[in-house]
């Protein structure tokens, strides 16, 4: 490596090497160490004519044997080293994606990435990566364009109130309105569930508090919808049927009720209205409009779907080998828990959770060895994903409060 040239100067070519003005700094590799890699970009200028090297380079002086390129020159200290020692190491406060990029112009696979900087390197970058991928539910805010639609100003209003409480005061008052609602809707339904219905005035009064927040979410997604001009997208957003999911087990309920009389079939069919009424725990997902937290989960369960994938996988197959072996240690036992192997599934399932209800245990010796290793096993397994899931939570909810502050 050398110093850059004070004006004036000369710098003149060196016998058997290559001179390169990488960023205003002159770096000098000699043919030699060029030659073992001719993949690469300073390969391949090595074993260049001089009339094809302009090809290679951003200009070069012929004459003085120098090429020059307009790249970092910090990062070209790394890729010099490369060809020196042959490993390629990464700087730990360099961002990741502009060193792919860097050494993908010198033509430097990035499997050449020593061991010893792979594994920080492999990490990091896929973290950047997910930043760059908008996650399905995270609404888009600010893409709706209604220049040439119906009633744009008005609609740009209105879309402004609903979508972005930021954006004014009355949009930050319609986002408290809104998740009061929630609240209040929850807290009704669990007011409800305690079997008040003696009490006429609580009964009247639960069913106007449901049917005011009924009104207040119908109302809601029929103002985003009308309001939107890309009918299609806005049905295929998360959260969009989340909000109608919420509404829609009141309104089944309602028909089925109302369509009840002397059939068997629609008698029947009134007990589906009590399942029904548990979909109105859904509105708690309704929060996940307002919650930044809860964007961060759903963001992060959607980048974790393999990680939790082979955690099922794992929890199955030791569930189905723990079962047979304790099947086959306990099914001659007198008055055993143990009576077939299906059975002994849910007692390795609530073992290797961790869960224990206490319904099957083991009764000989060898059962409870086996007991011990299942439990262990389980609580190995389940702790694998734990410091990836982390992770990449605080990063999703960096990223979205980034968002949210630049927004």
């Amino acid at each position: 490596y050398e110093p850059s040239p004070q004006p004036g100067g000369g710098g003149g070519a060196v016998q058997g090497h290559t001179l390169l003005n990488v960023g205003g700094s002159r770096f000098v590799l000699s043919r030699e160490l060029l030659a073992p890699h001719p993949e690469t970009r300073l390969g391949k200028l090595a074993r260049c004519t001089r009339g094809s090297a302009l090809e290679l380079c951003d200009d070069a002086d012929p004459p003085g044997n120098e090429f020059f390129f307009d790249r970092n020159s910090q990062t070209f200290q790394y890729v010099m080293n490369f060809y020196q020692t042959g490993d390629l190491h990464v700087r730990e406060e360099l961002c990741e994606i502009s060193f792919l990029q860097e050494i993908q112009y010198w033509g430097i696979d990035e499997l050449c990435i020593a061991p010893c900087c792979r594994e920080r390197y492999s990490r990091r970058k896929e973290q950047k990566e997910n930043l760059d991928v908008r996650p399905r539910f995270e609404p888009e805010v600010g893409d709706e364009d209604f220049a040439g639609a119906l009633c744009p100003a008005l609609r740009r209003r209105l879309w402004d109130l609903l979508e972005k409480p930021e954006s004014s005061r009355a949009a930050r008052t319609f986002g408290c309105l809104s998740i009061a609602f929630v609240v209040v809707s929850v807290v009704n339904m669990v007011l409800i569930s305690l079997d008040l219905g003696e009490d006429f005035v609580a009964a009247l009064l639960f069913d106007a508090l449901e049917l005011a927040c009924v009104a207040w979410f119908t109302g809601e997604l029929a103002l985003r919808f009308l309001c939107a001009r890309d009918k299609c997208h806005f049905g295929r957003s998360v959260l969009n049927v989340i909000d109608l999911l919420a509404i829609l087990p009141f309104y089944v309920t309602l028909a089925v009720e109302k369509l009840r009389g002397g059939s068997v079939v629609l008698e029947n069919a009134g007990r589906v209205v009590q399942v029904l009424r548990l979909l109105r725990s859904l509105r708690l997902l309704k929060l996940g409009r307002h919650s930044t937290g809860l964007k961060s989960l759903g963001w992060t369960i959607a980048q974790c779907y393999e990680e939790v994938g082979l955690l099922l996988l794992f929890l199955a197959v030791g569930i189905s080998i723990f079962a047979a072996v304790a099947f086959t240690l306990e099914s001659d036992r007198p008055a055993t828990t143990f009576s077939s192997v299906p059975a002994a599934w849910w007692w390795a399932t609530t073992s290797m959770t961790t869960v224990g209800y206490g319904d099957m245990r083991p009764d000989t010796v060898a059962g409870k060895v086996l007991a011990f290793l299942c439990i262990l096993s389980g609580i190995l397994i389940l702790s694998l994903p734990i410091a990836i899931v982390n992770e990449r939570f605080s990063v999703c909810y960096v990223a979205l409060k980034a968002k949210e502050a630049a927004a």
